[in-house]
């Protein structure tokens, strides 16, 4: 049994409670050797650990002196995996005024079973930074743009216009480009991102708040939903009219009927045809703006739409086969409606109530510019990923041709530091590449705990993903989580375990996932609800579906393993509950 991944971080004795919600969405799979340059550098903290700092100081919640120099408090890597430091995060709850650590809990793990109670020590309570917090809530509630967010994407479209021909530069040159961008660009971004993400949550409490006070907590979905502008969504909607281009044409639906498998390069093929060169040209406009998306996104080993297109064209396939009723653009008009029309009905209970009129409406508002300003943040991440994942499979094809890599993305499985002597000592590392592919994938393999506190937990104790028992629903039963999107819908269930292959889900089905990533987002359009493993009300899951109008429910523990693949369920994405009508 493995007792051990090949990188980790210490982790933090007096914030002990770790958890991988919310991170498990960023990094689903055990971090690569390469990666763990994000979390740390050295025994120093590496761009990613000093942005939450940064953030976390910046939102007025934490002191710089409370952050040791030489470890990191947010993010730990133990067991393959990466970890979020719940007990840090709480903090921000139990010091802003009006909010509780329970409010953080919810966010990140919304009915999640075996979270531990917030249990406040000395040191805690610190009034000095509740008025900074306080401060920073008064700018959240008046904020009408994020100029710095739009800045960052600015830059990083830059980037990706002036990329210059990566074939053309040495190997040296190559790496040096990908530690550079790294280097340079990715603390900012990363911190924005994170304070951003956090500010995201100060508007949800309000108007969960307001809607639970009045009687109407149904309804905090709903004004949650259809606010626009959301980058996580943007690629469906584009993908859904490359999929109405397909399914109005009889020379692209034949095409596309003819398999998945070198469908690009039959697209391609046959361009002269006038419908072909049409959807081909506007396919390469997809893959510049959006080609950075994908699964596991921000592991530079993983592909992307941009260097697979077949993964965006299998998505494009599925809303081919789509009715036209399910626009995401006519969904997302409703609920953009439906929002409105509640804002101003609920506003109107308060007429009485003044003050908390005026908070509630700048909370309204408050979502519109901060949750879309989240996804636009975490896709300037991604975009500036790519730039450097570009390169660095180039440089892997030249050591695959070489003989020195087993496969493009070994360079991955290196750390830092090793890879720029394998760079300047080609082939230094072949022989130990085979045997960490082996302990990746022996690493992969197991299930490792959801959260945990008290210390490092034993790898040795995790049970295999396959070798879970866990009883299947019976007609009848039903499966509790936490609702995303409203709506109640049913249909057969198909369970979905990689975003890679959505052949198996036809429109109509309901997607039954393990987690989504942005790579999940255009398999939400053709089905008919979603369900998924884990998720709060943060996750990408529900942000998503909110706006594609697509009944959602999250945080439905095992749903994968419980629900049978084929049976009819019905999803409540009101209230959370899945239940099985018949089985297959």
């Amino acid at each position: 049994m493995v007792d051990r991944w090949l990188v980790e971080t210490e982790l933090s004795e007096k914030w002990d409670f770790y958890t991988r919600a919310n991170v498990g969405e960023v990094f689903p799979d055990p971090v690569a050797p390469l990666s763990f340059s994000y979390m740390q550098v050295g025994n120093e903290p590496g761009p990613a650990e000093k942005g939450f700092q940064r953030a976390y100081i910046r939102f007025g919640s934490h002191a710089p002196e409370e952050f040791p120099a030489d470890a990191c408090t947010f993010l730990g890597v133990t067991g393959g995996y990466c970890y979020l430091n719940a007990s840090a995060m709480r903090l921000l709850g139990h010091r802003a005024p009006g909010m509780t650590a329970a409010d953080i809990d919810y966010a990140f793990f919304g009915d999640a079973p075996g979270v531990p109670p917030f249990e406040p020590v000395d040191g805690d309570d610190r009034p000095d930074l509740t008025e900074k917090i306080a401060k920073t809530f008064e700018w959240i509630f008046s904020a009408t743009d994020l100029p710095d967010v739009r800045a960052h994407e600015e830059m990083v479209n830059r980037l990706r216009r002036d990329r210059p021909d990566l074939r053309d530069l040495s190997d040296r040159e190559l790496l040096d480009r990908n530690l550079d961008l790294f280097d340079t660009y990715f603390e900012d971004l990363f911190a924005e991102h994170i304070f951003i993400s956090a500010c995201a949550t100060v508007p949800i409490g309000t108007i969960s708040g307001v809607c639970e006070a009045v009687g109407r907590p149904e309804d905090t979905l709903k004004l949650l939903a259809g606010l626009g502008d959301v980058e996580s969504a943007a690629p469906s909607m584009a993908m859904w009219d490359l999929g109405r281009l397909a399914a109005d044409s009889e020379v692209l639906g034949a095409i596309f009927d003819a398999g998945i498998s070198d469908l690009e390069d039959r697209l391609r093929a046959g361009t002269d045809l006038p419908e072909v060169a049409a959807f081909v040209g506007k396919f390469d406009d997809f893959l510049v703006e959006f080609g950075s998306r994908g699964p596991n996104e921000w592991e530079q080993r993983c592909p992307t739409w941009e260097t697979d297109p077949n993964l965006a064209l299998a998505a494009i396939d599925r809303m081919r086969l789509s009715e036209p009723t399910r626009s995401p653009f006519v969904h997302n008009a409703e609920r953009a409606a439906e929002r409105e029309r509640l804002g101003v009905e609920i506003a109107g209970m308060l007429d009485g109530d003044p003050e908390t009129q005026g908070r509630f409406l700048a909370a309204l508002h408050a979502a519109t510019v901060f949750m879309p300003g989240r996804e636009r943040t975490k896709t300037n991440c991604v975009k500036l990923i790519q730039e450097g994942r570009m390169g660095a499979h180039e440089l892997g094809r030249r050591r695959v041709a070489a003989g020195h890599f087993h496969h493009h993305t070994d360079f991955a499985l290196l750390t830092r530091d090793e890879l720029v002597r394998e760079v300047d000592n080609p082939g230094t590392f072949t022989p130990q590449l085979r045997e960490r592919e082996a302990l990746f994938n022996e690493v992969a393999a197991l299930q490792e705990p959801f959260l945990f506190t008290g210390g490092r937990p034993d790898m040795s104790t995790y049970s295999r993903r396959s070798a879970a028992d866990v009883e299947s629903l019976a007609a009848g039963a039903a499966l509790v989580g936490v609702g995303g999107c409203p709506g109640v819908v049913r249909g057969v269930a198909r369970v979905v375990l990689d975003s890679h292959d959505p052949t198996a889900l036809a429109p109509g089905d309901i997607l039954v996932a393990p987690i989504t990533d942005p790579s999940w987002t255009p398999l939400f359009v053709p089905a008919e609800g979603v369900v998924v493993d884990v998720g709060a009300p943060l996750s990408h899951a529900i942000i998503v579906s909110r706006e594609l109008g697509i009944p959602c429910v999250v945080s439905a523990t095992d749903a994968t393993k419980r629900i049978p693949d084929g049976a009819l369920i019905e999803v409540d994405g009101t209230t959370g509950v899945v239940t099985v009508i018949e089985t297959p």
